[in-house]
């Protein structure tokens, strides 16, 4: 291990105990001769699964408030484009947390997200964040999963594909399809479209668990047409 490595192992191995104590931000640089599997492996550990552990959930409740999601099918999963400039001004993408219930407090008002509690995702500058975002994209052990997937995206009507998403899915109790309008248990989805490949979305929404075991997100009886509508919709409100 060179010691340029070591040095920024370590300074990110410490963060990940101190990240979200504080708002100062949390800024890295890259270095050169980096072997970003070993990186990966070693500074993503404290948040991240970084390989599959079983077929069951990951975490005990005790970690789950300062998890992330897994990353080794990131390359199944995420558009490089969106991943590499994520990294470099990481926006939170689940209102909540990963684990909502570890962040939401209740108060007179109702259920409140408890900021002080959630964590923040450290910054890598621009030479980091395409070596690490080249490497997460590599791992696609799901690749064929994603092969049978036989969608075509397009858009629908925007009034209709809304009523169906908020009323007849119900999926607004849990997500965002508008900034500021809807749930905060799972993640925003009116950035969904430009974070999450195509096929990604349509699998997830097919059968979650078997991406995710620790996932909220319920089994949704739905034929093909019904849940490509839903991957439309979401094409539909990026595209406005």
């Amino acid at each position: 291990m060179s010691i340029a490595r070591w040095l920024l192992s370590g300074v990110l191995l410490a963060l990940a105990a101190q990240v979200g104590a504080d708002d100062s931000p949390r800024y890295f640089k890259g270095g050169a001769g980096t072997d970003m599997a070993a990186f990966v492996t070693e500074n993503c550990v404290a948040c991240h699964a970084v390989k599959p552990v079983g077929d069951g959930p990951r975490h005990s409740a005790a970690t789950r408030a300062e998890s992330g999601p897994p990353l080794y099918y990131v390359g199944d999963k995420y558009r490089e484009e969106w991943l590499r400039e994520w990294l470099q001004a990481p926006e939170r993408i689940r209102p909540a947390g990963y684990y909502p219930s570890a962040n939401v407090r209740a108060s007179p008002e109702g259920d409140a997200i408890d900021e002080t509690s959630l964590v923040s995702h450290p910054i890598l500058d621009a030479e980091l964040a395409e070596e690490v975002a080249g490497y997460l994209m590599t791992l696609t052990p799901y690749a064929d999963r994603l092969a049978q997937e036989e969608y075509e995206p397009a858009s629908v009507p925007l009034r209709m594909a809304r009523l169906d998403f908020r009323r007849f899915k119900g999926c607004v109790a849990c997500h965002q399809d508008v900034k500021g309008e809807g749930g905060v248990s799972g993640p925003e989805l009116y950035s969904a479209w430009s974070r999450l490949q195509p096929q990604f979305i349509v699998s997830f929404v097919r059968s979650p668990g078997q991406w995710n075991p620790d996932t909220m997100m319920p089994v949704l009886e739905m034929n093909d047409a019904a849940i490509h509508r839903l991957a439309n919709y979401l094409k539909t409100i990026a595209e406005e």
